[in-house]
């Protein structure tokens, strides 16, 4: 089937999906799994000493994956050397993937702080950078 430009391509299915289609025995099932693997690792995460640096490293592959994407490459060496490596002078791929890190820890916080994230907050709340940088 040929398309055009100026032209929407309506063939979508309707959103949101049947409930019949998503709710099947299969995914409630790995739904049931993945929630009690989940309250395993909250529960391990609260004996480690610092349980930001999982948190962390979860959001540095984040980062890393999403600036790949637009071909903005780094490695996870990189990352934890301009984080922690006081002498560490980094690439500019590797200070835009720390950026995402950034965006993404500062979305967490305006969501915990109001509920939800809107460009508003984002641009208000411009002071929790200092916050961000030392997770």
């Amino acid at each position: 089937m040929a398309t055009k430009s100026n032209k929407a391509f309506n063939n979508l299915p309707i959103l949101p999906p049947k409930q019949s289609l998503v709710e099947t025995i299969a995914i409630l099932k790995q739904e049931s799994k993945s929630a009690v693997a989940l309250a395993e690792l909250k529960g391990l995460t609260n004996t480690l000493p610092n349980p930001n640096i999982l948190i962390n490293a979860v959001i540095l592959k984040e980062a890393q994956a999403s600036s790949g994407i637009e071909n903005v490459i780094t490695t996870q060496d990189k990352l934890y050397q301009a984080l922690y490596a006081k002498s560490a002078k980094p690439d500019v791929a590797t200070k835009e993937a720390l950026r995402y890190r950034e965006a993404l820890i500062m979305g967490t916080l305006l969501i915990k702080e109001k509920g939800f994230l809107n460009t508003n907050g984002i641009i208000t709340n411009r002071k929790n950078w200092k916050k961000i940088m030392q997770v």
